[in-house]
């Protein structure tokens, strides 16, 4: 499955991958690093953990989406790779949800990428996989991910308190939704309305 809009494609991450996802993590790394996940030191007499290579990442993640529980995606522009996507925590039953998680390049940071990706990724969990609602927790400090989900109109719904280990302790982060029912002509199609509006003179490819 790919999710394409103009020049920016959603894929599955593949093994291959390794190569272009090191370099562009290499180059980020001082970017990346304040809003990374981390993995709490081990408790006394609980298990060990360690921070999985790109072949053991991309198995667990191949192994989720073949679960159902996951959509992991990376990002490209304009044929290079920018960025991951995953969408995860996907819960059936009576709440259909799963919660958004993103990194990008900086150097491709301001152009439109990611609202595009978040929307294109959204509509899809919507209007494809048949969710209700989706969720993305951001730490208050992060206003570059912040603004992302503010240009799509996600809703603030509040403060989850040491809700995630990041960077290397339990940060506090805010919760944002979104349900179908928000965006009933899909979220693509109000994310290119509204750069239009605030840039007439801006064209943009239709989503597939």
């Amino acid at each position: 499955m790919e999710l394409v809009d103009g020049d920016i494609v959603l894929r599955p991450i593949k093994l291959r991958d390794q190569r272009a996802w090191r370099e562009v993590n290499r180059r980020n790394r001082d970017w990346l690093r304040p809003w990374e996940a981390t993995i709490p030191p081990p408790t006394p007499g609980g298990p060990m953990t360690h921070r999985p290579t790109f072949r053991q990442m991309v198995r667990h993640l191949r192994s989720e989406a073949n679960a159902g529980r996951m959509l992991p995606f990376v990002i490209e522009y304009q044929g290079r790779l920018v960025g991951q996507l995953t969408v995860a925590g996907i819960t059936w039953g009576s709440m259909c949800s799963g919660h958004v998680g993103y990194w990008v390049d900086e150097s491709v940071a301001g152009r439109g990428v990611m609202p595009t990706a978040v929307a294109l990724v959204t509509d899809h969990c919507f209007r494809t996989v048949g969710l209700h609602r989706i969720e993305v927790c951001i730490r208050p400090e992060n206003g570059p991910s912040r603004r992302v989900v503010e240009k799509l109109g996600f809703r603030e719904e509040g403060l989850r308190p040491r809700y995630l280990h990041i960077d290397g302790a339990w940060r506090d982060h805010l919760v944002f939704a979104l349900t179908a029912e928000e965006v009933p002509d899909g979220l693509l199609r109000r994310w290119h309305r509204a750069r239009s509006q605030s840039n007439p003179g801006m064209r943009h490819h239709p989503g597939n």
